[in-house]
């Protein structure tokens, strides 16, 4: 408690100690300068303090009359009560360190026995420890939040405060490197040095970054001029109640049935707030498009497992099939886009079926590639024209795979992870990796359904205004 700044508050309202309660407790000379006791300002016995009643009302006698200045029993009491509250509130606060830390030993504690609680060691490594651990969080915060308002206090505070526990294990992933130091004679000395790791360093400031515009957006949606309501509902008044007449759109299909639908009022939105949902669509959609790049780009930096490098087929076209294989092979001008509309997908699970193949030829070719490199120098000039021509054909054909499966990705933005990405995930070591992937993959599922959830909105609004 700052003593200073209630004594200065009680000489503003206008009171000052009494002689009498100095010489009760203070004994020693008063100032000419100040006119009491250098010591009173402080003690909490002579200072003005809240009580339960009003402090704002003046004190009287016990007859009715107005007093000047206010009687030492009653500062006393008054003073000993705000002490007492302000020592329970320091007691409460200090019980909500212990509470936290206790929470942060327990978090690291189930990071180091990786979710084996018991210590009967079976347990899985750090790396996949911490990566369960956000997806958790995140769906412990966002996974009820299907609707464009802020989240609630305790939920932002929860997430913010666990991530911020995660995240601090990459503070000591370092890396090593020479700085060199010259000595007072001149001597010349290279010194081994660490600092943060460099792809941690690069990536993570920028996805914190990204986690604050994503709640930033969500907060933006406090007062809006739509609202929502359980589907099958017909009342306005399911989740807030407004005035006026409204229309509700079903947008979701049956397999969504459970997301709440969007109501627009009858005249549908003003046009500030169509200008505010697409303007925050399009910072959504940006945030997307970078998070993603983070996580396609730390997954690309993941070991291949064994696991999958045994299951590869032998040959890259029995995976995708003939029909892709003659067009990919006998096109002077790839056009993956081409490929994809002649594909016809017509569903999700096929899209991913048609990544996970290939993603496995594509791989199939590059190691056919690198193989047909790894032959001994004999073997290489006797077969020199015929080797050239296979490793310049699996290159190739490697090459228009990977270009075929970002197109993929790229038209069906909420595709679910392939086989690779998920073994890469799964056996992976890296704990650095881990968070990044980890964290980069859920911001990039809150990022698409913000810009899905505005897209409803704006599309029940372009519904109504054409019915009108």
């Amino acid at each position: 408690m700052d003593k200073f700044s209630i004594s200065d508050e009680n000489f503003h309202l206008g009171f000052r100690p009494s002689s009498s309660s100095m010489d009760l407790n203070d004994h020693s000379t008063i100032s000419d300068t100040s006119g009491q006791s250098p010591a009173s300002g402080y003690s909490f016995s002579y200072c003005r303090t809240s009580s339960d009643a009003s402090a704002f009302s003046d004190p009287t006698t016990d007859d009715g009359s107005f007093c000047t200045e206010p009687s030492p029993a009653i500062l006393g009491r008054q003073c000993t009560r705000k002490y007492k509250h302000a020592v329970g509130d320091k007691a409460d606060d200090q019980d909500a360190m212990d509470s936290e830390m206790e929470m942060m030993k327990e978090r690291f504690a189930k990071l180091l026995l990786g979710e084996d609680m018991s210590g009967s060691g079976k347990g899985v490594c750090t790396a996949v420890t911490i990566s369960n651990a956000i997806t958790n969080l995140y769906a412990t915060v966002f996974g009820q939040n299907l609707k464009l308002e802020p989240l609630p206090p305790e939920k932002k505070a929860m997430w913010k405060r666990e991530m911020s526990c995660l995240l601090s294990v990459c503070d000591y992933i370092v890396e090593f490197f020479t700085l060199s130091q010259t000595l007072e004679d001149g001597t010349s000395l290279e010194v081994l040095n660490s600092r943060q790791r460099s792809d941690i360093c690069l990536n993570l400031p920028a996805l914190q970054k990204l986690d604050m515009m994503l709640l930033d957006i969500l907060d933006s949606f406090q007062d809006t001029e739509f609202w929502y309501a359980e589907k099958g509902s017909m009342s306005s008044n399911s989740n807030r109640s407004r005035s006026g007449s409204f229309r509700r759109l079903s947008l979701q299909k049956e397999e969504k049935w459970w997301l709440p639908v969007p109501c627009i009022p009858s005249c549908g939105l003003s046009e500030n707030a169509r200008k505010h949902l697409r303007n925050k669509r399009e910072c959504a959609n940006q945030i997307h498009k970078a998070a993603m790049a983070i996580n396609s780009t730390i997954l690309a930096e993941m070991d291949i497992p064994e696991s999958f490098i045994d299951t590869l087929p032998k040959s890259g076209k029995a995976s995708i099939g003939d029909t892709i294989y003659r067009y990919m092979y006998s096109a002077d001008k790839f056009s993956p886009e081409h490929l994809l509309d002649c594909l016809n997908i017509g569903s999700e699970h096929d899209a991913l079926e048609l990544a996970d193949r290939i993603e496995a030829s594509m791989y199939t070719w590059r190691r056919k590639a690198c193989l047909s490199h790894s032959k001994s120098s004999w073997e290489l000039v006797k077969d020199l024209m015929a080797e050239t021509e296979k490793s310049d054909k699996n290159t190739i054909l490697a090459e228009r795979a990977e270009t075929l499966l970002l197109s993929l990705k790229q038209r069906f933005p909420e595709l679910s992870q392939t086989t690779l990405d998920t073994s890469k995930i799964q056996y992976n070591r890296d704990v650095g990796q881990a968070v990044l992937e980890s964290y980069s993959r859920v911001l990039e599922g809150l990022a698409f359904n913000i810009v899905a959830w505005i897209e409803d909105v704006l599309f029940s609004d372009r519904s109504i205004r054409n019915q009108d």
